[in-house]
């Protein structure tokens, strides 16, 4: 063995491989070369842009397998695109989540005796920031650990300055265009976090609950899951095809308990087959109920206030919890003899994504975005092609949201948040009052203005409504960059996400960007699957049933980590299996015993004539069979990449450096190397298929073939990030 290769061995390769002993140090080496940041790539110039866009992970939040695995997706493909000579930039940031950091903070608040009202607005404000001082970062920094090559220089928070302004525009603009609204109208409140909620923001429990059939008169039989709410009925219902009641249809009946007389209406909207066909109707409590009101003009009486409790209503209910109500209503309904019958019923309850608080719909003063011009632009955007989703079956659930599309509630009566650009005057109260919705109530504008149109006198004083984290993350492709990065960098290539933010976010970044950019942000957006535990739950780390992916970072290193999720990524939902963290385990020793094996077996030489393009000359059937398994697999993991079939790509890697070239060809190569005229040309062959092997695994294990990579004789670069593919 020559000596300079007894140097490599003896000085790098002592042991097994100990991920501790390198990813700190290797991790460090790839920020100080600047590279991820693509203006610095020594091929940027003139190179074309490859973009991905970090979906925002929230300040509050810390690594989770989800994260892992969509993180890992992302940096595989800027790793590779890079490697392509691509200027790749890879935009990360964090989101400043409304809700879910106000109750953090508040959280911490109350361990303190103290609440957020105590301390006021401003200085409310102050603690987030410091909160996010202290802790906002945690997620980039574990990010980081897995080895993520995001251009760090260009992070954003949603809260940022330049960002701020990006969305306040955003809101005068839909405002100038029409498209936004003031209207107090039924939307789903969560009394927990005191705030409205739209509905892609609700999760669904399912509970055993009851369907009560109560007799308003002895024609007149309604099935309702809320008896409570019928405190506040306007009207009964029936659908206007049901002939069993059509005779009834613009008649009254009596409200019991409460003895009003209520119409009966028609309304296309009534299920014929729920329950009797008769259904209550309670426009104050019920989005439904809302807009059969709203057609037949309906009173609107609400009979349950912002903290879940009775208001407006019997003495003997004000005041009582809704639940609490139910009961004593039921109870009444029953020593009346107005209940007919009870069934059994399963029912999906909303509570919010949050807290977990049982929603309640209430009528509200909040600002509404029209939905249907802009949801119309996504979808004719990926109908046509320009953005696509993969796999192609996550186009239904798009499509079907976007066809069946509300307006978007994006007022949100926390104090964490881009507070609305909109100022009234001072004089005029601006609680919820349905009144108050001519244009001499208030100014929509980024600054305060110096006179008030409605009294002429008075300061006018802000909004103390935020919009809803959703708006200001829909802009995120570009309100993230720069203005000369606007001009560089959008539109960009590809998303990779989670399915459960389909519409939450991508539709909502589709038609922000054509509506403020004129392009639609990317061209392909990939939705992979959810990890689960092996049973198939969900994973929860408050239910006791989530894995953290520091754990198995710290016990085997993070290629370990990304080869577990990627190797099960198949583009189904995962059921979680330790034993893809073994097979990762084994894997990455293998790499590092078959390139001691390489580097023992090869002469310092190699390093002065190896040369790729004449790597075939005296080559032997073996040395021919396995470069062109290896030219093959380098063909197919690239277009793999491309197409975002990462786990087959890894599948294929495994497959050939496992068995092709250490099962196989290592075994030939010690008895090729015995006959001095085959030595050189194998030697030549073993370095060749370690190199090319090496830049091919990169973007899945970039840390082991880093260091690897290190201790070659002789590399084409300093470091496998600007290597060619």
């Amino acid at each position: 063995m020559a000596e300079h290769q007894q140097h490599v061995v003896q000085e790098g390769f002592e042991g097994p491989y100990d991920a501790k002993l390198h990813e700190g140090r290797i991790y460090q080496k790839w920020m100080d070369s600047g590279f991820f940041n693509p203006d610095n790539l020594p091929f940027a110039p003139n190179a074309e842009p490859y973009i991905v866009y970090m979906p925002l992970p929230n300040v509050t939040g810390t690594l989770h397998m989800g994260h892992a695995l969509d993180n890992t997706l992302q940096d595989i493909t800027v790793r590779y695109h890079r490697m392509k000579g691509r200027k790749a930039l890879w935009l990360p940031g964090t989101d400043h989540a409304g809700i879910a950091t106000q109750f953090v903070v508040e959280k911490d608040l109350r361990k303190q005796n103290v609440s957020r009202f105590e301390i006021g607005r401003e200085r409310f404000i102050e603690k987030v920031w410091e909160w996010k001082g202290q802790y906002g970062n945690l997620i980039l920094e574990q990010l980081k650990r897995l080895g993520c090559s995001a251009d760090w220089s260009r992070t954003r928070f949603t809260m940022d300055p330049e960002y701020a302004i990006d969305v306040q525009k955003a809101f005068i603009h839909y405002y100038e265009k029409k498209l936004l609204y003031r209207d107090f109208r039924t939307v789903n409140w969560c009394p927990r976090c005191g705030t409205s909620l739209s509905e892609l923001e609700l999760e669904y429990k399912e509970e055993e609950s009851k369907l009560w059939y109560i007799k308003y008169s002895d024609e007149v039989i309604v099935a309702t899951t809320r008896p409570e709410t019928m405190l506040g009925d306007t009207a009964v219902a029936v659908n206007p095809h049901d002939e069993r009641f059509s005779h009834l249809v613009g008649t009254t009946v009596k409200l019991p308990i409460v003895g009003r007389e209520i119409p009966i209406v028609a309304d296309e909207l009534i299920d014929p087959k729920f329950g009797t066909g008769m259904v209550k109707v309670t426009p104050a409590h019920d989005g439904n109920d809302f807009e059969i009101g709203r057609r037949h003009k309906l009173p609107l009486i609400q009979v349950i206030d912002e903290r879940g409790k009775m208001k407006f209503t019997l003495p003997e209910y004000e005041g009582l919890k809704a639940a609490e109500a139910r009961e004593k209503i039921v109870a009444e309904l029953e020593k009346e003899g107005r209940i007919v019958k009870v069934e059994p019923y399963p029912h999906n309850v909303a509570i919010c994504y949050r807290c977990s608080s049982v929603i309640e719909p209430i009528p509200s003063m909040q600002w509404f975005l029209k939905m249907r011009e802009l949801a119309d632009v996504a979808m004719s955007t990926v109908q046509s092609g320009k953005t696509k989703i993969h796999p192609e079956r996550f186009e239904k659930p798009y499509f079907d949201w976007l066809t069946n599309i509300r307006d978007w509630t994006v007022s949100r009566q926390i104090w964490w948040g881009h507070r609305i650009p909109v100022w009234f005057c001072k004089n005029t109260p601006i609680a919820d009052n349905p009144n108050f919705l001519t244009q001499n109530e208030f100014v929509v504008s980024l600054e305060k203005p110096s006179t008030c149109p409605k009294c002429g006198t008075c300061e006018m004083e802000q909004s103390p409504d935020v919009l809803d984290t959703w708006f200001s993350s829909a802009l995120w492709p570009f309100a993230g960059l720069s203005e000369s990065d606007k001009k560089k960098y959008y539109p960009g290539h590809t998303l990779i996400t989670a399915r459960d933010i389909l519409n939450l976010w991508v539709a909502r970044m589709v038609y922000s960007g054509i509506e403020f950019m004129g392009e639609a942000p990317f061209q392909n957006v990939l939705i992979h699957g959810t990890i689960m535990t092996k049973e198939g739950k969900r994973m929860s780390k408050s239910l006791g049933t989530g894995i953290d992916p520091l754990k198995y970072i710290d016990e085997y290193g993070a290629d370990v980590a990304r080869f577990a999720v990627v190797w099960q990524a198949t583009g189904q939902d995962i059921r979680w299996d330790e034993t893809a963290v073994v097979g990762g385990r084994k894997f990455t020793n293998k790499i590092w015993n078959a390139t001691k094996f390489v580097l023992s077996n090869v002469s310092a030489e190699v390093s002065e004539r190896y040369d790729s393009a004449r790597i075939l000359e005296g080559a032997t059937d073996a040395d021919k069979k396995i470069l062109e398994e290896l030219k093959t697999l380098k063909v197919s993991v690239g277009n793999d990449i491309e197409s975002f079939e990462f786990s087959k790509a890894l599948h294929d890697i495994y497959e050939f450096f496992w068995h092709s070239f250490c099962d196989a060809y290592l075994e030939v190569s010690k008895e090729q190397m015995k006959d001095e005229s085959k030595k050189e040309s194998t030697e030549e062959v073993l370095y060749y298929v370690l190199l090319e092997s090496l830049k091919t695994m990169h973007p899945f294990i970039p840390f082991i073939t880093e260091v690897i990579y290190e201790r070659l004789p002789k590399k084409e670069n300093n470091t496998l990030l600007i290597t060619q593919w």
